[in-house]
């Protein structure tokens, strides 16, 4: 198949090497080739398989398994023998054919800097915010915009702002989008990421005839109202090209309840159950709750004792819960200890006083008996 790249500014192509049924994936091999719009595999001539040998990479193929819907601005333009029979290890979210290859061809004529874009921009909600805020002229030259720590952004004034927006990845943490409506004036857009946002209704969802080149969808942690909307709106769309995952459709009430919990994210995660994700919950609370009242009734003396203690009780809690399913693995057990770090701060805003070293001492009682 073959499609249009940003990167290249000209056309390229790949080849489809198998599919897995059960992971939904495609195995898909880039070709080292560029060039206009072919008509069939004839216009691609003498093709080979993509070597990449920029940055760390060391004349690895360009091979890599990606979702199986093939994105609506992908085309097929025949068939070659397979350059490639083993299926690939690698595992990537969205295709973004040709980004290996600019980045490779810049390696080749010793360009070796980081990748530069000068139509991409990250930024924060709050730098955002700021910037739609202030008068300005529509900034045409930016097509992807990643916004992190969203805590409210209108959408109105993004759309205004960016026109002309092929990418847009908006993260937050409970945070809000308002007008999110406006985002279907995003007329250009192919990728579309949401997580952990709210304040979406029904009425803001996104439409198809309104935003035709989308070809990903990947929504996560959203109001259930929205998310309801979005999958009935772009569903249909699957068989058009439209790569479509909304998970963690999150209702009022369970907002509400888990606003100050740093173990959210687990519910709805791949490997743990609804019923591991509220025992994870209690044993949580059931620590922080014993955490500010020792250091509500003990005395300093025999603080650090009591913060190991309630460290090991923590630990132990979760072997026994990850002895039964076995989900704690490395992001798992990172938030564990983030946790811990949650538990202080709450405490110290509580009691109005500066826990030094309290951390620590949670986290040396949790190492002393963890088995994850």
């Amino acid at each position: 198949m073959a499609t249009f790249s940003e990167s290249l500014g000209a056309w390229t192509a790949a080849q489809i090497t198998d599919l897995n049924p059960d992971w939904r994936t495609a195995g898909v091999l880039e070709l080292d080739w560029s060039g206009p719009e072919p008509a069939s595999v004839a216009d691609l001539g003498e093709v080979s398989p993509l070597v990449l040998t920029h940055a760390n990479w060391a004349d690895g193929l360009s091979h890599c398994n990606h979702e199986w819907v093939l994105p609506r601005s992908y085309k097929v333009i025949g068939t070659l023998p397979l350059l490639r029979t083993t299926p690939s290890q690698s595992y990537s979210i969205g295709w973004r054919l040709g980004d290996q290859l600019a980045r490779q061809r810049r390696w080749d004529r010793g360009e070796r800097g980081p990748w530069p874009d000068p139509r991409e921009m990250i930024t924060t909600g709050a730098d955002l915010d700021r910037m739609t805020y202030d008068p300005g002229e529509p900034r045409r030259d930016i097509h992807h915009l990643r916004v992190t720590q969203v805590e409210s952004l209108d959408c109105d004034r993004l759309a205004e702002r960016f026109p002309e927006l092929r990418t847009l990845c908006l993260s937050g943490d409970l945070g809000l989008l308002v007008h999110a409506s406006h985002l279907n004036r995003l007329a250009s857009l192919r990728e579309l990421w949401i997580t952990d946002l709210f304040g979406m209704s029904a009425p803001d969802a996104l439409l198809p005839e309104r935003v035709p080149a989308l070809e990903f969808l990947c929504l996560r942690s959203i109001p259930h109202e929205y998310a309801v909307a979005m999958r009935s709106r772009w569903r249909p769309q699957v068989a058009y090209g439209t790569y479509v995952d909304i998970t963690a459709a999150r209702t009022p009430e369970w907002v509400a309840e888990n606003r100050g919990n740093p173990l959210r994210d687990w519910d709805g995660r791949e490997q743990i159950s609804r019923t591991c994700f509220r025992k994870a919950v209690a044993q949580y609370r059931k620590t922080r709750a014993a955490l500010i009242t020792a250091l509500s009734d003990g005395s300093p003396e025999d603080r650090a004792a009591r913060l190991y203690e309630i460290g090991r009780e923590y630990g132990e809690g979760f072997n026994l819960l990850d002895r039964r399913t076995g989900f704690i693995e490395t992001e798992e057990r990172e938030e564990l200890f983030a946790a811990l770090d949650v538990m202080v701060s709450d405490a110290e805003a509580a009691l109005g006083v500066r826990l030094e070293s309290a951390a620590d001492m949670l986290a040396t009682g949790v190492n002393a008996v963890r088995d994850w």
